[in-house]
């Protein structure tokens, strides 16, 4: 991706004013659209500062790309004034929905993977970009169920993508935690996608319920041994960006800066086959 490179890092207002004075910042940061359109005064000084400083990705969480109702148009022009406000070229969202007959339920919820949901996701996509202007960017999402799916996640993705011509947001995270819940290969779905289709990576933390043999997928917990292994194997095939992403129980700047810091040593190291 244009100006992207290297790691980087979601930013979150718990600690703005305290990445805004960083000395040594992350190569590039990621930013959730809708938590800045309307910036609060108390964060806004720091939020331009540091917008007209760095690379930027914004990361949405409420176009609901797979719901049966019709794009929010209102939604997109709103986003794309932030967007050309701020000048941020990348933008990505989850393959999932999050609406339902107009109700925003505020997760992200399952798929069905069939051809059909092929279709209407790719035309959506092509909706999507003609009002922003921009790519659309999608991120393979977490899901504890698949309702009504006629191939596997990994098939459905890498269909999508051939059908709307699109980018994926490769989550490590959510590979390792589905490939626990649902009893595939991790290495093996990141063997299948298309190393010049992705576009970024994320890595996050997640929860092990080992007496239910269930992982939940938090991004709220310190990233697991087992990801970063998977990382590590990953960047050996996708030469990609990758950015620590960190949703809940926000700790200090400083514990986060650590974790980035472990990222950067990864990806240095890496070699590409």
């Amino acid at each position: 991706m244009k100006n992207i490179k290297g790691c980087g890092l979601g930013l979150r207002r718990e600690f703005l004013a305290e990445f805004s004075a960083l000395k040594k910042k992350p190569d590039w940061i990621e930013i959730t659209p809708e938590n800045w359109i309307f910036t609060p005064h108390r964060y806004a000084k720091h939020f331009d500062e540091i917008m007209d400083s760095m690379s930027v990705v914004a990361h949405g969480v409420s176009l609901s790309i797979g719901s049966p109702e019709a794009i929010d148009k209102s939604f997109l022009r709103d986003i794309k004034a932030f967007l050309d406000r701020y000048n941020i070229e990348h933008y990505s969202e989850h393959l999932s929905f999050s609406t339902f007959k107009g109700v925003q339920t505020y997760e992200l919820l399952p798929l069905p993977m069939t051809r059909a949901m092929v279709i209407h996701i790719g035309e959506k996509i092509k909706q999507v970009q003609d009002i922003l202007q921009r790519p659309l960017i999608l991120e393979n999402a977490s899901y504890y169920l698949a309702p009504y799916s006629e191939m596997a996640e990994v098939d459905f993705i890498n269909e999508i993508i051939e059908y709307s011509n699109t980018s994926l947001l490769l989550d490590v995270n959510n590979v390792y935690v589905n490939a626990s819940n649902h009893g595939f290969d991790a290495d093996e779905y990141i063997k299948q996608i298309p190393p010049s289709r992705v576009a970024y990576m994320h890595i996050a933390g997640h929860l092990e319920y080992p007496d239910e043999a269930l992982l939940l997928d938090t991004h709220g917990e310190a990233i697991s041994k087992k990801v970063w292994k998977l990382l590590d194997r990953t960047l050996k095939k996708i030469d990609a960006p990758v950015m620590i992403e960190r949703d809940n129980n926000i700790p200090p700047l400083g514990i986060l800066m650590k974790e980035y810091q472990k990222l950067s040593k990864i990806v240095s190291k890496r070699s590409i086959k």
